[in-house]
């Protein structure tokens, strides 16, 4: 490699491979000992080259046993490291401290690893038992309350730890000259660590919101202290920069939005949150008169993305020249390069997640690190958009009488509904919303990537993600004990008749106008929703609204009260959850009793989440009819705003937010698909 390819022996890693010990094979007792010699062989022999491997791996033979598999992995690296292992993959916020292992433990993997005696596995697995269900939570004394105030406000803050926050804030204040001393000293000290941890991924978004509660609950003791000085001083507010986030016109949802401010807020930067539909003359007045250092815009729904570009044209209008971050469900880098960059040019910044949005800050409020990035992210942005362009023109179309050639060819024998009409439902039963819940969402929401329930067992976030989940189901408890939110619901079942592109109520005056997929598939059918209508006269279209979203705002204003952003996030996102879940709840009442064409269907929750059944609920707004005008004619049919209370923003985003809205189709072969390539940008 060094010789005849050219490569620079420091570009070179060796990932040998790292096998599970004590499995109870005799053959596997020394794959850990060979990995550490074969490292030292390695390095002997070339010692610039890297060393590599897989450290999860070792302890599999002890998987759900956390305690004993974090304390291999830390013996494991410790020997390792010593004989040449230099990287290494494994979840480096769950490793214990060499030193700190109980000296009977680290002894017996020792003998694990390094075959040192015969009946060394099973002494481990005997000794494994006395860990096994124990979690650094449980096993944690009050050692720490005797460690000096600065440790003990920081060790409070990186482990969410409110218990004794007021009490030894005072104690600070009282040892401090000033009362800001205390926030910028100990406490910004605690959340550089909270930070730094978050940063190299040893803490979770989870533990951050929670360290972010402990924070302000620090802060609000501290506040009437400050405010006093300032009066009498005339002391000015200190800050590493002011950022103003907003949720964009017509647009209601704010998840993502306050999780980004939390975090901001944790790293020192004062954060100006607009809230939600805000207009972009109050966005970008408001950020004149505060002479903030960014803006950062949010959206779910699909029309927040035009007004993003509205805001960021007015921005170069405005002659603004600060940076404007973009991020929420619907935006991408993509649309950010194509659509907003070229109306606001080099000052654009999409940020994926909360993770990232520290780093980026931090970035374009340095100058010299600022051009740097400024001059990457254009650079990529161009060759997204010539990309993007290049595609578009591969994309073949056809004409409207020519997909329609190539419709599904489809058989009907309509299922007559068991009760037609509009049904209301003033209170659907929580206890039972809570079996439909599908919570691989949930944990998306708080950037747990993976699929519920196996993040549970995932070897770097399990342990978190089981917190959490925890959690969620105390605050899920609380709210169906105490009937804190409410889901209600209106549906109907009507009949309709299909023309081309159009589906008829045969008994109403309105018209449902769902688009055709234009792009040319070959001898695959191009699908309309209409196709799973019959032309007889003889089906029937279902039509429903929900919504868990009525008593969240009181719940959101307790937690915010009591300085909990954590739970206040949390039931925003539960509220979000039994949305989906009263939407399904309410699809299998239709299917089998409403309608009643499925009416002996007896799926589990798993096969519900993977949408088994026959039928299907399509929404507005998304992939099959991507336009939110047309949930004007479900609210006027339906009677929604009357009926259960929720209304519609100028740009349809539903009010309150956790609502879900639909059709309901029952043919067997009906089916999901997308028209979002039926237009070839300009």
């Amino acid at each position: 490699l060094t010789n005849q390819v050219g490569l620079a022996p420091e570009d070179i890693i060796f990932d040998p491979n790292i096998f599970a010990v004590a499995t109870g094979i005799a053959e596997h007792n020394r794959y850990g000992k060979a990995f550490i010699d074969a490292a030292k062989s390695i390095k002997e022999k070339m010692p610039l080259v890297h060393v590599s491997g897989g450290v999860s791996n070792l302890s599999f033979s002890f998987r759900g046993n956390n305690a004993v598999r974090e304390a291999m992995h830390s013996c494991f690296l410790y020997h390792a490291i010593q004989n040449g292992m230099d990287m290494g993959i494994l979840n480096a916020g769950q490793l214990m401290v060499y030193d700190d292992i109980e000296a009977e433990l680290r002894n017996t993997i020792e003998d694990v690893l390094f075959d040192r005696r015969p009946e060394a596995t099973d002494r481990l697995v005997e000794l494994a038992g006395n860990y096994k269900g124990i979690n650094k939570e449980q096993k944690e004394d009050t050692a720490w309350r005797s460690l000096p105030i600065g440790e003990r406000l920081t060790h409070a803050l990186v482990e969410g730890n409110d218990t004794f926050i007021v009490e030894d804030t005072e104690e600070a204040r009282q040892q401090l000259n000033r009362p800001i001393d205390v926030i910028e000293g100990p406490l910004m000290d605690g959340m550089n660590r909270v930070g730094d941890l978050f940063g190299s991924g040893k803490m979770f978004l989870p533990q951050v919101v929670k360290s972010a509660r402990v924070m302000k609950k620090a802060v609000a003791h501290l506040v009437p202290f400050i405010e006093k000085e300032k009066e009498e001083k005339g002391l000015q507010d200190l800050s590493n920069g002011t950022i103003v986030l907003a949720t964009v016109k017509g647009d209601v949802h704010d998840i993502g939005k306050n999780i980004v401010g939390v975090v901001l807020g944790c790293n020192g930067y004062t954060i100006i949150d607009l809230g939600v539909m805000v207009q972009a003359d109050k966005i970008l007045s408001t950020a004149k008169e505060l002479k903030a250092d960014m803006i950062g815009l949010s959206g779910l729904i699909t029309p927040s993305l035009d007004e993003m570009v509205y805001v960021a044209s007015e921005m170069k209008r405005q002659e603004f020249h600060i940076p404007l971050l973009i991020g929420g469900a619907t935006t991408s880098r993509k649309h950010t390069a194509v659509k907003i960059e070229e109306k606001y040019p080099a000052s654009v910044f999409y940020v994926l997640d909360a993770s990232r949005c520290v780093g980026v800050v931090g970035t374009l409020l340095n100058p010299v690190a600022k051009k740097d990035l400024v001059k990457a992210t254009s650079k990529d942005y161009q060759t997204i958009r010539e990309t993007f362009y290049q595609n578009q023109q591969r994309i073949k179309l056809l004409s409207l009488t020519v997909a329609r050639g190539r419709k599904p060819r489809l058989e009907f024998d309509p299922f007559q509904p068991l009760k037609p009409g509009i049904t209301k439902m003033e209170s659907m039963p929580l206890d039972e919303l809570k079996n439909y819940i599908d919570w691989s969402p949930f944990f998306h929401a708080w950037e747990f990537k993976g699929s519920y329930p196996g993040i549970l067992n995932d070897t770097v976030k399990g342990q978190e993600a089981q917190k959490l989940f925890n959690d969620a189901k105390d605050l899920l408890k609380a709210i169906i004990i105490d009937s804190s939110l409410t889901a209600k619901a209106v549906f109907g079942i009507f009949p309709a008749q299909s023309k081309e592109e159009e589906v008829r109520l045969t008994n109403n005056e309105v018209t449902f106008n769902f688009p055709r997929q234009l792009i040319d598939k070959g001898n695959k059918p191009n699908f309309c929703l209409a196709d799973f209508i019959s032309q007889n006269g003889d089906d029937h279209i279902g039509v429903f609204t929900v919504t868990a979203g009525h008593g969240l705002e009181k719940l959101v204003e307790h937690f915010e009260s009591e300085n909990d952003d954590y739970n206040a996030i949390m039931v925003k996102v539960l509220a979000d959850r039994f949305a989906e879940a009263a939407a399904e709840w309410l699809h299998e009442k239709v299917r089998k009793e409403y309608w009643g064409y499925a009416s002996d269907e007896n799926y589990s929750n798993e096969e519900l989440v993977r949408e088994s059944y026959k039928g299907i609920r399509p929404a507005p707004g998304y992939s099959a009819c991507p336009d939110h005008t047309e949930k004007d004619k479900i609210w006027t049919l339906l009677d929604v705003k009357k009926s259960i209370a929720v209304s519609l923003t100028e740009t349809r985003a539903m009010w309150p937010a956790a609502s879900v809205c639909g059709w309901y189709f029952s043919h067997p072969d009906s089916q999901y698909f997308s028209v979002l390539k039926n237009e070839r940008a300009a």
